[in-house]
C-alpha cells in the first residue's frame, strides 16, 4: 500500500459530490482507496457547520455529526492501534461524549491524525491474512483484510449517518 486514496476533481461530479474512487487495483491498495473515500466523506459533512450545528443531536439517542467524528476517531485508533498493532494497554472509549472545549477543528483534526496512524499501519503490513495482536471481540485476532473491510463498513454505516444530520442542519445534501 504505496498511496491511499485522495479526492480530485476528476472525483466529483458536477454538484462537486465526491464518487468512490475510479480504480482498479488489488486489495491492498483498493481496500485502502475506499476507506479513505468513506474517511473523507465523514470529514466533509462537518464543513461549514457551526460549533453548535455540529454538536446538535439529530436524533433521539443524542447523535450529531461532532458526535459521530470522535465516535471513529476511536474506533479507528481501537481497530489499527490497539487490536492490530498491539500498541497501548488500554483502549480508547468510543461512546465518549464532546468536552466542552472540543472545537470542530480539534476533533476532526484529532479524526485525521487517526487515519495516518491507522494508514501507516495498514501499509506495513506485507500480507493480509496476518492476524493481529489481539481482537475488540471474543474471537481470535482478525487479519488485516477483516480490519479494512470492517472499517469500511462501520465508516461508511456512518457517513450515512452524517449524510441525514446534515441535511437535517441545513439542507445540504451529497457526499
Amino acid at each position: 500500500m504505496t498511496d491511499t486514496y485522495t479526492a480530485t476533481d476528476t472525483d466529483a461530479d458536477t454538484r462537486g459530490d465526491l464518487r468512490p474512487p475510479g480504480l482498479n487495483a488489488d486489495e491492498k491498495t483498493t481496500l485502502p482507496a475506499f476507506l479513505d473515500y468513506l474517511r473523507d466523506a465523514v470529514a466533509a459533512k462537518t464543513v461549514g457547520v457551526t460549533e453548535e450545528q455540529a454538536r446538535k443531536p439529530g436524533v433521539d439517542s443524542g447523535t450529531s455529526l461532532l458526535g459521530l467524528v470522535k465516535h471513529l476517531t476511536s474506533v479507528e485508533l481501537n481497530w489499527f492501534e490497539w487490536a492490530y498493532a498491539g500498541k497501548r494497554t488500554d483502549r480508547w472509549d468510543d461512546a465518549a461524549p464532546i468536552a466542552d472545549g472540543e472545537t470542530v477543528d480539534e476533533v476532526v483534526d484529532g479524526y485525521r491524525a487517526a487515519v495516518v496512524r491507522s494508514n501507516e499501519i495498514a501499509a506495513a503490513c506485507e500480507d493480509l491474512n496476518r492476524p493481529g495482536a489481539r481482537s475488540l471481540r471474543e474471537t481470535p485476532p482478525p487479519s488485516m483484510r477483516w480490519v479494512l473491510v470492517h472499517m469500511i463498513e462501520e465508516t461508511a454505516r456512518h457517513a450515512g449517518h452524517a449524510d441525514i444530520l446534515r441535511e437535517q442542519l441545513d439542507g445540504s445534501t451529497g457526499r
